[in-house]
């Protein structure tokens, strides 16, 4: 075992991720199409483990993998994000997520008080994310995650993010989180408001003093949502509209300017009512 393997296997793939440390797997030959992608699996596969990832994982997290031509289609064609501001929320359906939001945040006030004393974000930006996301947990993804993130790994455009990625999902199955065969959204989001397996890592969080973390429920997803806002630098009591000082930790959730400027927007309308 090398140095850089010896190290990664100390550290574990969390403390990898956390330094921002590039993964071994790098070395596997990315591709963008399917004809390459048994090849770098075996490939990624051998990096992987001698990052300290178990044999016994891999075999079993590889085991139904295939590669998801569904992903890499969507991931070619994120048409909503060229859209207008107002064409972006109409297609959203951002009138129905703050009429439903306003009512969630009544119901669900206490949850909401919570993690608001505990990570200071309002209800309102966690529901815009919520709404948005998953049309609050209706619908959280039906596609193989592995499948998405390894996929997208091996995919030149965006190689090296996804290559985190699929570290972070190996480790979430490694734990026992999760199943190697989990569904979820095409990018491998994960939960009620869609946390990317290293997010899951860096930022999840218990939010009902259950055992584990499950983003399946929405009050873990709620948690670690305001976790991750709060990781990114959200002030206790600060504005977040544009401009504002925690607009910038919405802009950590999503690259798009009018994804981030709907959360603003939507949660400032929940709050206010």
């Amino acid at each position: 075992m090398d140095d850089k393997a010896r190290k990664l296997k100390a550290w574990g793939i969390a403390a990898l991720i956390a330094a921002g440390l590039s993964g071994p797997a790098q070395a596997a030959q990315c591709g963008n199409n399917s004809s390459g992608f048994p090849a770098w699996i075996d490939q990624f596969k051998t990096e992987a483990a001698r990052a300290g990832i178990s044999k016994r994982t891999l075999d079993r997290a590889f085991k139904n993998v295939r590669y998801a031509t569904k992903t890499i289609s969507l991931d070619r064609n994120q048409k909503s994000f060229k859209l207008s501001f107002d064409q972006f929320m109409r297609k959203r359906g951002a009138a129905t997520i703050i009429a439903k939001g306003k009512r969630i945040k009544k119901q669900k006030a206490r949850l909401f008080a919570g993690i608001e004393k505990k990570y200071g974000v309002p209800a309102g930006p966690l529901i815009a994310i919520w709404g948005m996301e998953s049309g609050f947990g209706a619908f959280t993804g039906n596609q193989h995650t592995m499948s998405a993130v390894a996929t997208l790994a091996y995919d030149c455009r965006r190689s090296a993010f996804f290559t985190e990625q699929l570290y972070a999902q190996l480790q979430l199955i490694q734990k026992g989180w999760m199943s190697p065969d989990f569904k979820g959204a095409a990018h491998g989001e994960i939960g009620q408001t869609q946390f990317l397996p290293a997010n899951v890592v860096r930022f999840g969080v218990n939010g009902d003093n259950s055992a584990g973390i499950n983003l399946g429920s929405s009050a873990d997803a709620l948690a670690s949502t305001a976790n991750f806002l709060r990781g990114h630098g959200w002030r206790r009591g600060a504005g977040y509209q544009p401009g504002e000082p925690n607009f910038r930790a919405i802009q950590g959730w999503n690259a798009a300017g009018v994804y981030q400027k709907a959360i603003a927007k939507i949660g400032a309308e929940i709050d206010g009512g």
